[in-house]
């Protein structure tokens, strides 16, 4: 396929619908999926992956800011879609509009988007957030039994759902997660005898579907296991995920060096010996993170072959010496599975010093997304 550029995000969305009912049946009958697809889709491209989710089975989609939700609304998506981040009170105008769900801990919000719902005869969604030792967003647990009644009382406000959020549920240690998930049901066992708990509650993200399924409630909320990335190691062999994105390129030169000649700035690379250098074009503004350089191999032709220099904001160079027959127009795979080879979003984060969410997030919008196992669907 064309992508107008021979550098390209390749996005299997049958992996995508695969891993949403492979989420779907760990947990049980009652629960639904709730597909994150904040930042772009973790990368994959946001649009997408949203509609490919639905069509497998997704109860609805989150996202991170409200332009994310009203740019799927955009698109023609009429599922449910909550926005995960802590809204501004200037923002209620435009979830209440576009009929998009908010994350709230505090009374003062709330009251802008009953405000915001009444001037436009509407009905404002929001999920009551609650802080159960994260010490990020939402009202603390002990405090929420008493806000979540104040705001009951507010006109034009729909309380749909009460959450958290934990902080170590990929950790070796699930001590704290533990204390977290006892916070969360101490709140809601007050909510309850007060006549005041919402009609639905979630708080499990990727690593809590797999190990606290005490915390499955009404639905869950998919980030790398949606995209087929393990949230802890070993995690993959749990549920059979796929992963869904490959990142790849076209050489587009290939010239032969001296021993001792250098290779990109800084002199960070001379030539061990004579041998030929590839250029693939693609770099840092790509989302391909300098941390590579000199650091790491890409897949050519079904081989492992070094990365070599320093990554530029657009190219990159990799030796192809031992691979006497690589040619221009060649695909290169950075991330991916090219023959019997694999390189994973794991192995680069262990390069690079990061997780497997930056290195997805990461990829930059320049890079043509190609959709792969594309289906007809509803919205």
């Amino acid at each position: 396929m064309e992508t107008g550029r021979p550098a390209w995000v390749e996005v299997d969305l049958a992996a995508i619908q695969h891993n949403v009912r492979a989420i779907q049946s760990h947990t049980h009958s009652r629960c639904s999926v709730l597909a994150v697809v904040k930042a772009n889709a973790y990368g994959h491209g946001l649009v997408e992956v949203a509609r490919a989710s639905l069509r497998a089975g997704a109860f609805g989609v989150a996202t991170a800011l409200v332009s994310e939700a009203r740019a799927l609304r955009d698109a023609g998506v009429e599922a449910p879609i909550l926005v995960l981040g802590t809204p501004l009170a200037s923002e209620a105008e435009e979830y209440v509009a576009y009929e998009i769900a908010a994350s709230i801990g505090d009374y003062d919000l709330a009251r802008a988007f009953s405000e915001a719902a009444r001037r436009q005869g509407k009905t404002a969604h929001v999920h009551l957030k609650v802080d159960t030792g994260m010490g990020r967003c939402g009202v603390r647990a002990e405090d929420a039994p008493d806000l979540l009644r104040r705001i009951l009382s507010l006109p034009a406000l729909s309380v749909e759902a009460a959450s958290t959020h934990f902080s170590t549920a990929d950790a070796p240690d699930l001590d704290y997660a533990q204390e977290q998930v006892a916070a969360f049901h101490t709140c809601l066992q007050r909510m309850r005898a007060s006549g005041i708990r919402p009609p639905r509650a979630h708080a499990a993200n990727s690593a809590a579907i797999l190990r606290l399924p005490e915390v499955h409630h009404d639905f869950v909320r998919p980030g790398l296991l949606l995209y087929g990335i393990p949230p802890y190691p070993g995690a993959e062999t749990v549920l059979g995920v796929r992963p869904a994105l490959s990142l790849k390129a076209r050489i587009v030169s290939v010239k032969s060096l001296r021993q001792g000649e250098c290779v990109g700035y800084g002199l960070a690379y001379r030539m061990a010996r004579d041998g030929r250098i590839a250029i693939v074009p693609l770099g840092y503004a790509d989302g391909f993170s300098r941390r590579n350089s000199n650091n790491g191999e890409v897949l050519l032709r079904g081989r492992r072959v070094p990365i070599r220099g320093r990554i530029c904001m657009d190219q990159f160079m990799i030796e192809v010496t031992d691979v006497p027959e690589a040619q221009v127009g060649d695909e290169v795979v950075l991330l991916g599975q090219q023959g019997s080879e694999t390189i994973t979003a794991a192995e680069i984060a262990g390069r690079t010093e990061t997780i497997e969410h930056e290195v997805l997030a990461a990829l930059a919008s320049r890079l043509p997304r190609i959709y792969r196992n594309e289906e007809e669907g509803a919205r």
